[in-house]
Parts: structure tokens; sequence; C-alpha cells
């Protein structure tokens, strides 16, 4: 996947949740410097972004994810940048658990097996329209931006 805004807050949520879960004082210096790593990618990505440095075409990159709506419904993401940033750090929390039930799958009841694989392609989903929401809305007032900055 190309690096967007979306992509990239992603990934540091990711970094977020393996710092939180994590005891092992190398693993946690290694996280620590693929933070520091993001945040200064995140910081150049948005700098190059407000002054037309990246190419508007390449702000956004729609997962474009195909599924059967209907049974597999999904909520709609609104809200401002900082909502749908928070709201994408609160589906990885929830996949990072549901995953967690997945790497002891034998340990799952039958019954319960088809919800848990159903839970991950929903959250899978909703954490994909987060990070085109991202995408969306930084776009948009990247344009608004080099509109009003070059008239």
């Amino acid at each position: 996947m190309a690096e967007t805004l979306g992509s990239l807050c992603d990934k540091l949520t990711i970094v977020k949740l393996k710092q939180y879960h994590s005891q092992e004082e190398e693993r946690l210096k290694s996280l620590a410097g693929q933070e520091v790593q993001l945040q200064e990618e995140i910081d150049e990505f948005v700098r190059r972004a407000l002054v037309g440095g990246i190419p508007i075409e390449r702000l956004t990159f729609a997962s474009n994810k195909v599924w059967k709506k209907e049974g597999n419904e999904v909520a709609d993401v609104q809200g401002t940048l900082g909502t749908v940033f928070s709201m994408l750090a609160d589906v990885n929390c929830q996949l990072w658990h549901e995953q967690e039930k997945v790497y002891a799958f034998e340990s799952v009841p039958p019954e319960e097996k088809n919800a848990v694989v159903k839970q991950l392609a929903v959250l899978n989903l909703s954490r994909n329209r987060c990070i085109d929401e991202i995408d969306r809305q930084f776009s948009a007032v990247v344009r608004e931006r080099l509109a009003s900055s070059s008239s």
C-alpha cells in the first residue's frame, strides 16, 4: 500500500498498542524508535503535502474493499480528522483483542469460532473506512490550502 496520512496513523496506533502490551526491554526500545520514526514521517508527510510537494492524487489510496454488504454492516465514519483518528485507534484496539483469540483459536469454543472470524472481518472493514476517511479529509484540506495560496 502506498503511504498516506491514514496509513501512517494506522501504523502509529499499532506501534502504540505493541508498546502497551510489551514488557521486554529490547522490544520496547525498538518500538520507541519506530514511534519516533513514524511521528517524523507524519510530520514530513503533512509538511510536504501542504506546500504541494506531494501530488494530490497520492494523498489517498482507497482500500476499495469488495465485500458482501448484507450481513456485514459497517458504521459510517464521520467526524473531524481528530475524531476519525481516535476511531481508528479504537478499532485497532478492538482488532488487537479479537486477533488474540485467533492466536489461541483451538481454545475458542466451536460455537464461537464463526463469530470471531466475522468480527475480525467487520473490524478490518471499519479500520479501512477510518484510514480512507483520514485520507479524504486531509486531501480536502490540502486542496483548499493550495487553492487559496495560488489565488
